[in-house]
C-alpha cells in the first residue's frame, strides 16, 4: 500500500461513517465525499511528484530527477468515482481459483488473492472490474485497461489502489488510476492488467501521458 493511500483512509472512513447511502454510479456520489476525493487527489499528486523527484526508490535516475518537474494527469472528475459493497469470493485457501497468477512484463509471475468483484456503471454502460488482494496486507489493487493505452495514457495499463471499508465497501477512484513503475523504467518489473478487466471504452481520469 502507498503512503498517500495510508494518509487518506481515515479521513475517507470518517466520510463512510457520516454518510451512509451511496450509489455505484459517479454522477450521483454524495458531494461531502466528492469534496475529500478532490483534497485527497490534490495531496497524492504532490506526494507522487516528491517521490518521484526525491526518493531512493524512485524509478528516475539521478539525472532524469534533476529534471523532473511532475507527473500529469487528467483533471478531477467526480464522474469517476464509484462507491458501493464489494461482491467478495468466498474460496478455500486450498482451492486453486482463490490465487490469481499475474503475468508480468518480464515473463515473470506474481501472486495476488482474488478478492471479489466491484459493480459499477459509468455512462450508462453496467460494467465489472476484478479485484486483488495483496498476500501480505488488506491492500487492494485493481489493474486494469481501457481505450486511452497506447494514446493518452501508458499502453500497458494502469493501477488503482484501494481499501476495504465498513460494511465490504470500497471506494473506485478513477481520478487516482497510476501508470505502472516500468513506464519510467523498462529495467523495472510490474504485473499486466487480466482480460476481465480490459475495457472497451476511454477511461479519462487519473495519469495521463504529457500533452
Amino acid at each position: 500500500m502507498t503512503q498517500w493511500v495510508k494518509k487518506s483512509i481515515l479521513g475517507v472512513c470518517a466520510v463512510l461513517l457520516l454518510f451512509g447511502g451511496f450509489s455505484s454510479s459517479g454522477a450521483e456520489t454524495d458531494q461531502t465525499l466528492v469534496a475529500e476525493r478532490e483534497k485527497h487527489f490534490a495531496q497524492w499528486r504532490q506526494e507522487r511528484d516528491e517521490f518521484f523527484k526525491t526518493h531512493q526508490r524512485s524509478p528516475l535516475t539521478p539525472e532524469e530527477k534533476k529534471k523532473f518537474q511532475c507527473l500529469h494527469y487528467y483533471p478531477f472528475d467526480p464522474k469517476y468515482i464509484f462507491v458501493g459493497e464489494i461482491e467478495r469470493y468466498v474460496f478455500d485457501h486450498n482451492d486453486p481459483r482463490h490465487d490469481a497468477t499475474f503475468l508480468t512484463n518480464k515473463g515473470t509471475s506474481k501472486r495476488y488473492i482474488r478478492y471479489g468483484k466491484f459493480h459499477f456503471q459509468m455512462d450508462g454502460k453496467e460494467l465489472t472490474i476484478e479485484v486483488f488482494k495483496s498476500l501480505l496486507s488488506d491492500a487492494l489493487f485493481i489493474p486494469f485497461k481501457d481505450k486511452t493505452n497506447g494514446k493518452e495514457t501508458y499502453e500497458g495499463g494502469r493501477y488503482i489502489d484501494a481499501e476495504i471499508l465498513i460494511g465490504y465497501k470500497m471506494i473506485l477512484d478513477f481520478n487516482t488510476a497510476y501508470f505502472p513503475i516500468c513506464a519510467y523504467s523498462d529495467k523495472l518489473v510490474c504485473i499486466l492488467p487480466p482480460k476481465e478487466n480490459m475495457f472497451d471504452i476511454e477511461i479519462r481520469a487519473g495519469e495521463r501521458n504529457e500533452y
